[in-house]
């Protein structure tokens, strides 16, 4: 077993959509990436999750469906198939040359201290109405060993750094800001350390959906309209999270913004995302070595005020920012890669996680694979 193709689907803690995206890697350092898209959410899945979170509390198995989770989970399922159908037609993509999809699904409880972790989505469905072997439940099995079950995409991160151009210092670490903001540092030796920072986007969306019903900060024109507050990013940053060594995650509800909170809509904006900047480049107090160079992926690099103080508070170490653009790849795309990537790795039997990367007691195969009962016919 060489080289696989793979289609990675990724929904983040954002819950704003799904991300797709085609690679051809032999699951070490060869590494071709393809076409990458995005499908988004509309309103009223957006709400069934929220309800989801809601009625996920509560559970202690990871097989269980409360409440609307059910719903959300078939809604999930078809709206991955739908995905990878128009996907693979908008991009002219022949399905049968397809070996396997990685199918992350939606995060809807992440609490690794009481051995659970819940991704919504049918793996053996979207294997059936696919055509294609499907691997998922990516995290349980480093969970089952001990780790955090996050974050998973330190693996690909690491092949992605043998692929950077000329210009970018070691030491490198690579910065997902998305729902959630996670980091993965790269040794010289390929050795990875990898946690959850704080974070993301999640509080500034939260934050500017409940105030103006809009779903993020468009092009950040709120957050810059508005001043650090420094009691609340005081507050928030003081949380006990922060001092604990990794590796450590989160889940989404772990963090919130204080509800007698007296700011206005500009500042409170202005300030999470100065929050997220300042966890983002504290988190480097917990590596061996400083970075150097600074690349940032996921949606909140889209977001000008995140990007500016993560410049300026890197600045103050000697240390570059820049977007995986600048170095050269897709920053939309990166966490479905990834999944197609660590599919391909699981489907070969090679470790998904690692002791710096999640805590697991050693490094840990993981997914789950269904292969269809029928192989992919459409072109």
């Amino acid at each position: 077993m060489g080289e696989l193709t793979a289609i990675g689907l990724m929904s983040g803690t954002s819950m704003d959509g799904i991300d797709v995206a085609l690679i051809e890697s032999d699951g070490d350092t060869a590494l071709k990436r393809g076409p990458a898209a995005s499908f988004a959410y509309d309103a009223p899945t957006r709400r069934l999750l929220a309800r989801a979170l809601e009625d996920a509390k509560p559970m202690r198995h990871r097989g269980e469906r409360p409440g609307v989770l059910g719903e959300a989970e078939a809604r999930i399922t078809a709206l991955h198939v739908d995905a990878v159908m128009n996907f693979a037609s908008d991009h002219g993509i022949d399905l049968r040359a397809v070996d396997v999809i990685g199918f992350h699904g939606q995060t809807v409880l992440h609490r690794p201290e009481d051995g659970i972790t819940v991704q919504l989505g049918d793996g053996r469905a979207l294997a059936e109405e696919t055509g294609l072997p499907v691997v998922y439940d990516l995290r349980t099995a480093d969970i089952e060993a001990g780790g955090q079950g996050a974050p998973l995409a330190p693996a690909y991160h690491r092949a992605l750094a043998s692929q950077l151009p000329e210009g970018f210092e070691p030491p490198v670490v690579f910065v997902n800001v998305g729902g959630i903001s996670n980091i993965t540092a790269i040794g010289n030796d390929g050795d990875l350390v990898a946690f959850d920072t704080g974070p993301g986007n999640n509080l500034l969306d939260q934050w500017v959906e409940g105030h103006t019903g809009r779903a993020f900060d468009r092009d950040g024109k709120i957050a810059a309209s508005g001043t650090v507050l420094e009691p609340l990013a005081n507050f928030i940053l003081a949380n006990p999270y922060f001092e604990l060594p990794p590796p450590k995650s989160l889940d989404r509800a772990d963090f919130v913004v204080p509800a007698n909170d007296a700011g206005g809509l500009e500042d409170v904006a202005r300030t999470l995302a100065y929050v997220t900047a300042r966890s983002i480049i504290a988190a480097a107090d917990h590596l061996s070595r400083r970075p150097k160079t600074w690349i940032v992926c996921g949606g909140g690099r889209h977001h000008p005020v995140i990007m500016a103080d993560l410049v300026d508070l890197a600045a103050a170490h000697e240390a570059m920012v820049a977007s995986a653009e600048q170095a050269g790849f897709d920053g939309d795309a990166i966490e479905a890669q990834a999944f197609a990537y660590l599919a391909i790795r699981s489907m070969k039997g090679l470790p998904l996680t690692y002791p710096g990367s999640t805590g697991c007691g050693k490094p840990t195969v993981g997914g789950v694979l269904e292969r269809p009962s029928r192989r992919a016919a459409v072109g």
